[in-house]
């Protein structure tokens, strides 16, 4: 058998430059960015040779349309002849050296080698003239799309940094415009702690601020509070009235946290702008923070996460995972502390986003019990923080489901019982483990004999009375597996209320699924709900209020033979009234009963 050949593979730089331009990065306008972060790495490169060095970004534009032309220069550390070939023609070659970093802890030359290839999404050429700060020639770098380019050594010598000229490529002159890269050197750049000038139209100007010093240390902050509220008005295009500093053990990463000024959605998409030694990655990192902190939208410099190919996103790792837990831990603290040291603004902050408060409560005990006072319920005493309905002193009843609540909330208010519901979002899991965290607190899960047993039992005279019609009401309503119990309850304008044990909502919902399921899997749960119909507990009850003036007529008046129908009609009325789907049967029921009153009415009126 012959032996292989080994071959290389070739790569086609003009189709590389089109999946940079129309996959990897989301716009052709990252090519400054590049620019910049190429810059940043030179300069930050320099400094490590010369702390004393000062940092300078130089940006020139010259000429309109397609004549239009770009020079960006930086005066940082520059490249040799053997840098040019190793970095700028070797696509993804490491930038270390004999276990040393050439360009910067994480230059995306060294790290990827495509940077400076973006800048072909706009030009047809790169022009680089480049000085080394360790001395020898200074070298002129021309590259083409097509892969080819050429050195020259210059008779004259720079001063040490690197320029790049651009020129724009038929239409691409819109990312030439002056407004357009001064809009762009500020929004990638406003974060350098170096100057940025811009040269454009006859005017020279500096593109990004001072960095003041709680950009350094987030924990100063709160000594310039208006200064960081007018930055992030300026950055994130809200007004905000509180902030939150953020700072990571490691202190290589912080930030701010702006409290967001209105209320979010829970699958709102959470976007937060995010630099890399203070260059722009991404403004919509939406994995950043945890999912809980959807209440902020914050300002982030780190220089210790990986970012992806495109530079605009990090990668989900282990570090990701301990800086996003520790950026959480922030927030979590402060809020902590406000409970603590300024309850008014942690009141306010709540009132605005109490579903991310509950979040965060349900998942730390330590937290819910600093802040469970300021958490909004609604109950039957109104709405109101869980420490005023603690403070009122009585049993705590909660509703695990929102129609549980709506169906025994106007019954258990008219018995002056304390009900809290519990049927949105996390409040269930808050309000059972409340006891666990305020010991002696007594919380109890409603259920419907704790309702029933506020009402009041008829007396021997009332029950001898009734037993005939309620027999026959009680029979009524046996083809639904529901029990009629008379008794005398407030609100006495409600007539009926229908209750369902645990046992008898299984069975309901298996025959309710077994009506809308296929033949074969409904024999199935037929099997199943037969095995409950013997019970005693699988039944329902529908208890009926003597004090209402229609009921009492029905049990106490003179008997008629229409008393079936009417049971029937309020249980169908109690059922909507509870919120519970019904089954064909009653929903045929139903109808049955509003065709009946509807003949009777018009009988009626022939009679009169």
């Amino acid at each position: 058998m012959p032996d292989s050949q080994e071959y290389r593979f070739q790569v086609n730089l003009s189709g590389m430059i089109d999946i940079l331009s129309n996959h990897l990065y989301s716009s052709p306008r990252v090519f400054l960015r590049e620019l910049l972060q190429n810059a940043t790495d030179a300069i930050t490169a320099r400094m490590d040779l010369d702390p004393s060095h000062r940092g300078e970004v130089f940006v020139e534009l010259a000429g309109r349309g397609a004549d239009a032309t770009l020079l960006m220069q930086d005066n940082g550390i520059g490249l040799t002849e053997e840098d040019v070939h190793e970095f700028l023609a070797m696509i993804g070659h490491s930038s270390k050296r004999n276990g040393t970093e050439l360009l910067g802890e994480t230059s995306f030359i060294g790290r990827f080698g495509i940077g400076l290839l973006s800048c072909f999404m706009v030009s047809d050429e790169i022009v680089m003239l480049t000085q080394s700060a360790s001395g020898g020639p200074s070298i002129e770098w021309k590259g083409k799309p097509d892969g080819t380019y050429t050195i020259r050594k210059l008779e004259t010598s720079l001063t040490p940094g690197t320029k790049v000229y651009l020129r724009c490529k038929p239409e691409t002159d819109f990312y030439f415009e002056s407004e357009t890269v001064e809009l762009d050197l500020l929004h990638y750049g406003a974060l350098l702690p170096y100057p940025i000038r811009l040269s454009a139209e006859g005017r020279e100007h500096r593109i990004n601020p001072e960095v003041p010093d709680w950009i350094v240390r987030p924990d100063l902050a709160h000594g310039s509070p208006d200064e960081v509220l007018r930055f992030g008005e300026k950055m994130l295009g809200e007004r905000f009235r509180d902030f939150i500093p953020l700072r990571t053990s490691t202190g290589r990463t912080g930030g701010i946290a702006y409290i967001l000024p209105h209320a979010v959605n829970l699958s709102a998409k959470r976007s937060h702008k995010v630099y890399l030694k203070r260059m722009l990655i991404s403004e919509q990192a939406d994995n950043i923070l945890p999912e809980w902190a959807f209440f902020v939208k914050c300002l982030i410099w780190t220089d210790e996460l990986q970012p992806t190919a495109s530079r605009e996103h990090f990668y989900e790792n282990e570090q990701l995972e301990r800086v996003r837990g520790e950026l959480g831990e922030a927030i979590r603290d402060a809020l902590i502390h406000m409970s603590e040291q300024d309850q008014t603004r942690l009141r306010r902050i709540v009132e605005l986003h109490a579903l991310s408060m509950k979040n965060l409560a349900v998942e730390d005990d330590t937290f819910y019990r600093m802040i469970h006072r300021w958490l909004p319920f609604e109950s039957t005493y109104g709405h109101k923080t869980l420490g005023e309905l603690i403070d009122e002193k009585q049993t705590l009843y909660y509703t695990p489901t929102l129609d549980h609540y709506r169906q025994l909330r106007h019954v258990a208010s008219a018995q002056s019982m304390l009900v809290v519901n519990g049927g949105y979002i996390y409040e269930a899991e808050l309000l059972e483990s409340l006891a666990r965290i305020l010991p002696g607190t007594d919380v109890r899960r409603l259920l419907p004999e704790d309702v029933s047993l506020a009402f009041t039992d008829l007396n021997p005279e009332e029950r001898s009375a009734t037993l005939q019609a309620a027999r026959a009401a009680d029979l009524a309503l046996q083809r639904f597996r529901c029990r009629i119990l008379l008794k005398r309850f407030k609100p006495e304008e409600l007539p009926a209320l229908f209750t369902l044990p645990e046992e008898a909502a299984t069975l309901r919902s298996i025959e309710r699924a077994s009506e809308e399921s296929p033949q074969a899997f409904a024999s199935i749960l037929g099997s199943l709900g037969g095995s409950l119909q013997g019970e005693a507990s699988s039944y329902s009850i529908l208890y009926l209020n003597l004090n209402n003036p229609v009921v009492e007529r029905m049990f106490t008046g003179q008997s008629t033979s229409r008393l079936s129908t009417l049971i029937e009609m309020l249980y169908a009325n109690a059922l909507m009234m509870g919120h519970y789907p019904m089954s064909r049967s009653e929903l045929a029921l139903l109808n049955k009963g509003i065709l009946s009153l509807i003949d009777w009415s018009m009988e009626s009126e022939k009679g009169e």
